[in-house]
């Protein structure tokens, strides 16, 4: 029997699917984070499945009885207390195991906390990173502040509500008017998503807050830079005195520079 990844709510329980629903009911053994957890979920759709730990604490020692399970023909699901396995929850070790043992792998898709955060930021979609758990460590978080401020595109993240003042004060104090928005409780009751500025949202939030967070960078409007055409001939006609031929050289440049290169080989004649 293939292992079947399971997506369940990021709040709302009855954000689940009938394929993923029926897949619960039908497996032979659940394994999931918190037993306590799924359990609230299965009752609410009058579930009643063999449930497992699994998690970070003993997915190493586990994974092996898991896979001679499954290779039995034994119907395995797999759950986390949100969202879809294998991203930033336990799973992928189980994953990787089961494909390296010619295991057939089946994904059940559901609610995910990045998409629903990049849609409700309203932010803009095109191109997304998704960094996982910020840095706990000061120095950590810094660097990646840093390096964020490179990227261009959307940036998605999660954080602790206790270190998202810090947080995002360090990330404000690299890109004060870079776009953000603080997504909280996701489909849940008190779902707040405020958006602003990373210097307006670090003062919005100079405090620990509460609930699940999923922090959205907005994408940088990168002004392209003015171009320098007649550097762009003498760089021409610098690689022609090296030896360089003139429709190599005019390509060359052209790619480096953007100005055309059929106007950088005429000119250079």
């Amino acid at each position: 029997m293939p292992l079947a990844i399971c997506a369940t709510p990021i709040g709302n329980l009855d954000d689940v699917t009938l394929r993923v629903l029926e897949e619960l009911r039908s497996a032979d053994r659940v394994l999931c984070e918190d037993t306590r957890r799924t359990r609230i979920l299965l009752t609410r759709h009058g579930i009643h499945a063999r449930l497992e730990s699994y998690h970070r604490h003993n997915e190493a020692a586990r994974t092996p009885r898991v896979i001679e399970r499954l290779r039995a023909g034994e119907r395995v699901a797999l759950v986390s207390d949100a969202g879809l396995p294998g991203v930033n929850d336990p799973g992928a070790r189980l994953i990787a195991a089961a494909v390296a043992a010619g295991v057939d792998v089946t994904v059940l898709p559901g609610a995910s906390a990045v998409e629903t955060a990049l849609v409700a930021s309203g932010l803009g979609a095109d191109r997304y990173q998704f960094v996982g758990y910020l840095p706990r460590r000061e120095n950590e978080l810094r660097a990646l502040a840093a390096s964020l401020g490179a990227w261009t595109g959307t940036v998605v993240a999660f954080e602790s509500p206790r270190r998202l003042a810090m947080s995002l004060r360090m990330l404000a104090d690299v890109q004060p008017a870079r776009r953000a928005a603080v997504c909280r409780e996701l489909t849940k009751r008190f779902e707040e998503v405020v958006r602003g500025s990373l210097e307006e949202l670090a003062a919005r939030f100079a405090e620990a807050t509460r609930g699940e967070i999923t922090l959205v960078l907005g994408p940088i409007d990168v002004q392209p830079a003015e171009r320098d055409d007649n550097a762009a001939r003498a760089a021409v006609s610098d690689l022609v005195a090296s030896g360089a031929s003139r429709k190599t050289a005019a390509e060359v440049v052209s790619r480096l520079t953007g100005v055309p290169r059929n106007a950088l080989y005429r000119d250079s004649l």
